[in-house]
This record gives structure tokens, C-alpha cells and sequence, in this order.
């Protein structure tokens, strides 16, 4: 009798096996095969494999500097720096906006590249302060991209807005008499809105193409923010595409910006060469080379940082290279281009003591 039971139910699980079997299209999960354990091996390394390239959810900013003895001194300075950075560039936006005498074309690109200096001015410095005090900087994820997204963006617009006031300084110097023809409030509009539109376009291709890759390594930033080059060098993926892709997109940025530019000092330089008079060879002169100056140090560290392969350069040259660009031109640009003016001498000493200054 048991054995006629025990027939029974070995029947009934064989029949019930064979239809789980019809039913699995992976019978291979269910039997022991020869090889099955190297194939749950292999599976089970690229579920963990995809699990380490999603779990980053921070960065580590290793700061500018690691002597604890610099760090007070250089917070006080960048302090000091950030300080008259938004007092130089804030007074400058003011006059313009409160003052009518200074709505002109000239005034409304001065006034827009103080407010996109103060823009990627105030997206690195109080970062850049905080590292100094705290000695290794997490930055989650979501603000690293954030960061890095409007830094690229003000930094682009400022690079138009460069070749914009040339072109406008080519219309004043060249055609002085067409010049209020030629700069009319649409063409100033179009020029004023167009790099903004070009910034955050490239801010956009810049943060989709990094963090689409994978960071499953090192997390450990060598710089004091996140920038281009540095969050790249962390991904684990293959990047020649997205170093290409950085060095076409502001390559081209770089040097549409540096033909209009080069273009426009060419005209204005044979002007003056036909100048007989001394005073307008004097005031053409010190108007481009204040322009001229605050050109060659930002287009020099831009082409140094981002125009070559990330890994053809220290991210320790790479810091003191931010610095200038990040921090210092910021500060230096009202004092160039503004506060030398006479027009907003007058119009601030007008708003803070309601009379011009004669």
C-alpha cells in the first residue's frame, strides 16, 4: 500500500515539475545544470556593478588649499574680494537702472555683464569660502550639477557679452554718426538676450553630457567647485566622446566670440590711425585697452582650462587658474569698464547724495 501511494506522488510531482518547466521560459533557474553557478555569478556582478553606479548621491570638494595655516589668511581675502565684488558690481547695476541718462547701449552692456559677474561670482566663491573652513566640502550631487550648470552659463554669456560691447565700441569709434541708426533698442535687445539664450543652451549641453555619466570610483573632487574638467575626470565611463563634445562647444563659444572681436579691433585700430588729434587718439586707446585687458585674461584661462583634454593638465595649475576667472575678474571688470566713467561717478553720487558731482 505505501509503495503504491509512493508511486503515486512521484508521478504527481513529475507531471507538476514538467508543467512548471513549459511555463518557465528560463528552466535554467530551476535545474541544476552544469555552469549555472558561474551564470548567477556573472548576473549577480552586474546587478552590483549597476547598483555602484547609482548610488552616488554626493561629492567630496577637497578645497583650494591643505596648509591649515592658509586657510584663515585666504578666507579673509576671498572674503574681502567677494565683498567688493558685489559692492562694485550692485553699484554699478543701480545708476543704471535709476539713472536715465544711462540708457544707452554702451550703459546697458556694462550694466549686464556686472550682473553676470555677479552671477557666477556668487556660483563659486561662497563655496569656495566654505571649503576654506571646513577642511574636506560634501556637496550633494543635485548642487554639484546645479553649480556647475550656472557657472557654465554666466561664464558663456560673459564671453559674448565681450564680443557685443566690441562690436558696440566698433559702431561708436567707426561710424560715429550712424551710430544711434545702428545700435537701435531691437538690435540692443537682440544683443543683450542672444548670449543669455547661448549661455544657458550650453550650460545644458555641458550638465547633460557629464552627469549622463557614470561616477561609480572616486568621488573626490580636486577643486575647489565643481567644474568641467574636474567632475569629469571622475567618471568611470568612457568619456573621449564627452571631452570632445566640451572642447567643439567651447571651442566654437571661444572663438566665434574672439572673431567678432578681432574683427571689430581691426576697424577700430585703423580708425585711429587716421586720428590726427591727440586727445582722440588718447580716449580710443585707454577705452580698448581697458577692454583689451579684461579680454586676454579671461579668454587665456578659458582656452587653458577647457580647449585640451583633461588630463593634459594638474588640477593644482588648474585652481590658481580659476581663481582669476572665477573670482578676481569679477572684481577687477566694474573697476575697468565702470567705475573709470564719469557718467556713473555722477549718477551714484546723485542717488546717494541727490545731486551731481560737478
Amino acid at each position: 500500500m505505501l509503495t503504491v501511494v509512493s508511486q503515486a506522488f512521484q508521478e504527481r510531482r513529475a507531471q507538476r515539475d514538467c508543467a512548471e518547466d513549459r511555463m518557465d521560459p528560463l528552466p535554467s533557474r530551476r535545474k541544476a545544470i552544469p555552469g549555472s553557478e558561474m551564470t548567477r555569478s556573472s548576473s549577480d556582478s552586474r546587478i552590483t556593478l549597476m547598483e555602484n553606479r547609482t548610488e552616488v548621491t554626493e561629492f567630496l570638494l577637497l578645497g583650494l588649499t591643505d596648509d591649515p595655516h592658509l586657510r584663515l589668511p585666504l578666507f579673509i581675502t576671498f572674503l574681502l574680494i567677494y565683498t567688493l565684488t558685489m559692492a562694485g558690481n550692485l553699484g554699478m547695476i543701480l545708476p543704471i537702472l535709476l539713472d536715465p541718462r544711462l540708457h544707452t547701449p554702451m550703459y546697458c552692456f556694462l550694466g549686464n555683464l556686472s550682473l553676470v559677474d555677479f552671477g557666477y561670482s556668487s556660483a563659486v566663491t561662497p563655496t569656495v569660502m566654505a571649503g576654506l573652513l571646513i577642511r574636506d566640502l560634501v556637496i550633494s550631487y543635485d548642487s554639484c550639477a546645479t553649480q556647475l550648470f550656472f557657472f557654465a552659463a554666466f561664464a558663456t554669456v560673459e564671453n559674448y557679452l565681450l564680443a557685443t560691447m566690441a562690436y558696440d565700441r566698433y559702431a561708436a569709434v567707426c561710424k560715429p554718426l550712424h551710430y544711434t541708426s545702428t545700435m537701435t533698442t531691437g538690435v540692443c535687445a537682440f544683443m543683450v538676450t542672444a548670449p543669455y539664450i547661448c549661455g544657458f543652451l550650453t550650460a545644458s549641453i555641458h550638465v547633460g553630457d557629464i552627469f549622463s555619466l557614470s561616477f561609480c570610483n572616486s568621488t573626490v573632487v580636486h577643486h575647489f567647485f565643481c567644474d568641467v574638467p574636474a567632475v569629469m575626470v571622475l567618471s568611470c565611463s568612457d568619456r573621449r566622446i564627452s571631452e570632445l563634445v566640451v572642447v567643439y562647444v567651447v571651442g566654437f563659444n571661444v572663438f566665434f566670440a574672439l572673431l567678432v572681436i578681432l574683427i571689430s579691433y581691426i576697424f577700430i585700430f585703423g580708425i585711429i590711425l587716421t586720428m590726427h588729434s591727440a586727445a582722440g587718439h588718447s580716449k580710443a586707446l585707454s577705452t580698448c585697452a581697458s577692454h583689451f585687458t579684461a579680454v586676454s585674461i579671461f579668454y587665456r584661462t578659458a582656452i587653458f582650462m577647457y580647449l585640451q583634454p583633461s588630463s593634459s593638465h594638474t588640477m593644482d595649475t588648474a585652481k590658481i587658474s580659476s581663481v582669476f576667472y572665477t573670482m578676481v575678474i569679477p572684481m577687477l571688470n566694474p573697476l575697468v569698464y565702470s567705475l573709470r566713467k564719469k557718467e556713473v561717478k555722477r549718477a551714484f553720487t546723485k542717488i546717494i547724495f541727490g545731486k551731481y558731482d560737478c
